[in-house]
C-alpha cells in the first residue's frame, strides 16, 4: 500500500531545478559593479573557470587557458577565484531565500538548487478549481513548444509550477541581484536536463509527453545526470553510448556486469524515471578543498601544498563548530588519455587526541595533521619512484557535534564537586549514571561487576600507575572531587594532568 502511495505522489510532482547564471562572474559583478559590462573571466590557476556573457560572445569558454582566453579577448578582465569563501556565503543566501518559500530545497553544488513545491501546486490547484477559472497562463518556455491541454491536470499543474519558478527566480534578483535559469517537470532529472534548454535568465516547463524527446536528445549516457565518469566508461564496452543502446539493452546482461541496484537504476534514468526525494538541505556532511596544478612530482612539493590547504579548511571547520573523525587525501596522478578522472584516495580516523584540538589554535593540530595526510600519501604513491601529479584534494567528514560536557575537556570524566541535594539512592543513581557514561567513552568493554578479568585489569592498571608514578588513589584530592573509577580507567598521561591541575 506504502508504495502505491508514494508511486501515485511521484507521478503527481512538481520540481524546480533553479541554475544561476555564471554564477562566479555574478558575485564578482555583485561586489565590483564597474565589472558588469566588460568581458569577465573568473580565474583560478592557468584557466579562466567561468565569464560572464559579454566575454562568452567574444569567444571566452569555460576552463579555457589564459592564454587562449586573452588571445580570443584582449580586453578581458580577470578576477582571481581562488578563494571560494564569497561563493559560498552568497550560495547559502540563495538557498536559504528559496527556504522561505518552501521547506523541500536540495543544494546541487553552489549554483544549483531543486525544489519541490508540489503542496505549493497543489494548493494553487485546489484554488482555480474553486474560482472556476479556466484560464491560467504558462510563465517562460515550454519544451518542444508542446501544446498545452487545460483539461489534462498533470499539465495544469506544471504550467502552476512554471509560475511558482518564475516567482522563485524573481526574488533571487530582487532580493540578492542574481539571475539564473529553472526547469520545472515532474522529477529532479527532468528537472535539471530541461533547465539548461534556454540561456540565459530563462526557464523551461517539461510536459510529460515530451519525457522521451528530451533524453533521447542526449547526445552521449554521461550526460544524464547520475551516470559518471567510470560507469559511462564500464558501459561503453558493453557497447552502450546513448541513451537509446542503454534503454535497448537487456536488463540481465546489465545487471549481471554492474549488479542489479545500479543496472536498474541507471536504466530507470536512461527513461526519465527519477523517484528520488528533494532531501531538504542541512549542516555540510563534509569539508574539503583542492588544489589543481601542472606538475608536482616531490614529497617537499606534497607537504607545502597541503599546508596551504590545511589553514582555510580548518578555519571553515572552527566556524562551523563541529569535529570531523575522518581525513581523506585525494590525488590526481598525469595521464594523457584519462585528463580529469584519474583519481585516488585514502582516508583514515582522526585520532582522538586531535579531534579535541579542533576548533583551537591551529598550530597545534597543523603539523599533525600534516604528518598524517602524508602517509596516506605515501600509501598511494612511492616516493622513491617518479610521479607527476595535478591534483591534491583534502577532505574532513564524519562531522559530530562537541560533547555537551566541557566539549571533551577532562572535566567530562570528573565528578561534580557537590552532588545535588537529595536522598542518598538519588545521589548515587546521578553517581552510577556518571561513571557508566565515562566508562563508555573510555572503554565500552568495562565490566563493573567485578569479574575476576575485570580485577585482574584493574590489578594490571594499578600496577602501570606505579612505575609512572602515580598514586592509585590521588588522595591529596577531595574525595567528592574525582570518581576514581573513571579515573582508574583513564590513560596514564590524562591521569597526570588531572592531578597536575588539581594540586
Amino acid at each position: 500500500h506504502s508504495k502505491s502511495v508514494l508511486a501515485r505522489s511521484a507521478v503527481h510532482r512538481v520540481i524546480v531545478h533553479m541554475d544561476l547564471d555564471c554564477f562566479y562572474a555574478q558575485v564578482e559583478m555583485i561586489r565590483n559593479p564597474e565589472l558588469r559590462d566588460k568581458p569577465l573571466g573568473v580565474q583560478q590557476k592557468n584557466c579562466v573557470v567561468t565569464s560572464n556573457y559579454e566575454a562568452r560572445k567574444l569567444g571566452v569558454k569555460k576552463l579555457m587557458s589564459l592564454k587562449d582566453a586573452k588571445e580570443k579577448c584582449p580586453q578581458l578582465v580577470l578576477v582571481n577565484g581562488e578563494d571560494l569563501t564569497p561563493y559560498r556565503e552568497m550560495s547559502y543566501k540563495v538557498t536559504e531565500l528559496l527556504g522561505e518559500f518552501c521547506p523541500l530545497v536540495e543544494r546541487l553544488g553552489l549554483d544549483e538548487n531543486f525544489v519541490d513545491i508540489t503542496e505549493m501546486v497543489e494548493k494553487r490547484l485546489k484554488q482555480l478549481q474553486q474560482s472556476a477559472c479556466s484560464r491560467v497562463s504558462v510563465s517562460g518556455h515550454v519544451y518542444n513548444n508542446q501544446a498545452i491541454n487545460l483539461h489534462d491536470t498533470r499539465h495544469v499543474r506544471l504550467i502552476l509550477g512554471s509560475q511558482i519558478a518564475e516567482e522563485l527566480r524573481e526574488a533571487v534578483y530582487t532580493r540578492l541581484g542574481l539571475t539564473g535559469c529553472a526547469g520545472v517537470a515532474a522529477n529532479k532529472l527532468l528537472s535539471k536536463l530541461v533547465s539548461g534548454t534556454f540561456k540565459p535568465n530563462q526557464q523551461t516547463v517539461l510536459l510529460p509527453e515530451s519525457h522521451p524527446d528530451l533524453i533521447r536528445s542526449l547526445d552521449h549516457i554521461q550526460k544524464v545526470p547520475g551516470i559518471g565518469y567510470k560507469t559511462a566508461k564500464r558501459l561503453e564496452t558493453l557497447g552502450i553510448r546513448n541513451v537509446c543502446d542503454l534503454q535497448a539493452f537487456p536488463s540481465a546482461a546489465l545487471e549481471k556486469e554492474l549488479g542489479a541496484a545500479v543496472a536498474q537504476r541507471i536504466q530507470k534514468l536512461s527513461c526519465g524515471e527519477d523517484e528520488s526525494p528533494v532531501t531538504p538541505w542541512g549542516p555540510p556532511q563534509s569539508f574539503s578543498d583542492e588544489d589543481s596544478f601542472k606538475k608536482c612530482s616531490s614529497e617537499v612539493e606534497v607537504k607545502e601544498k597541503i599546508e596551504e590547504l590545511l589553514p582555510n579548511l580548518l578555519d571553515r571547520i572552527h566556524k562551523d563548530g563541529r569535529q570531523p573523525h575522518t581525513v581523506r587525501l585525494t590525488i590526481r596522478q598525469f595521464s594523457s588519455t584519462d585528463k580529469w578522472f584519474n583519481r585516488e584516495s585514502r582516508q583514515c580516523p582522526i585520532p582522538p587526541h586531535l579531534i579535541q584540538k579542533f576548533g583551537k589554535e591551529s598550530n597545534d593540530i597543523l603539523s599533525p595533521l600534516v604528518d598524517i595526510l602524508l602517509k596516506l600519501f605515501r600509501k598511494m604513491i612511492d616516493v622513491h619512484l617518479p610521479f607527476h601529479l595535478t591534483l591534491l584534494s583534502v577532505c574532513f567528514s564524519n562531522l559530530k557535534d562537541l560533547p555537551r560536557s566541557k566539549k571533551g575537556s577532562i572535566g567530562f570524566y570528573l565528578k561534580q564537586m557537590s552532588p545535588p541535594s537529595g536522598s542518598g539512592k538519588r545521589a548515587r543513581e546521578l553517581e552510577d549514571v556518571s561513571q557508566e557514561e565515562g566508562n563508555a567513552s573510555w572503554n565500552q568493554n568495562c565490566n563493573r561487576t567485578g569479574t575476576t578479568k575485570s580485577r585482574k585489569l584493574l590489578e594490571e592498571k594499578k600496577s602501570q600507575l606505579k612505575k609512572a608514578g602515580i598514586p592509585d588513589c590521588p588522595f591529596h584530592l577531595p574525595p567528592g572531587a574525582i570518581d576514581l573509577q573513571v579515573f582508574r580507567e583513564l590513560p596514564a598521561d590524562i591521569q597526570q594532568e588531572i592531578i597536575s591541575e588539581k594540586t
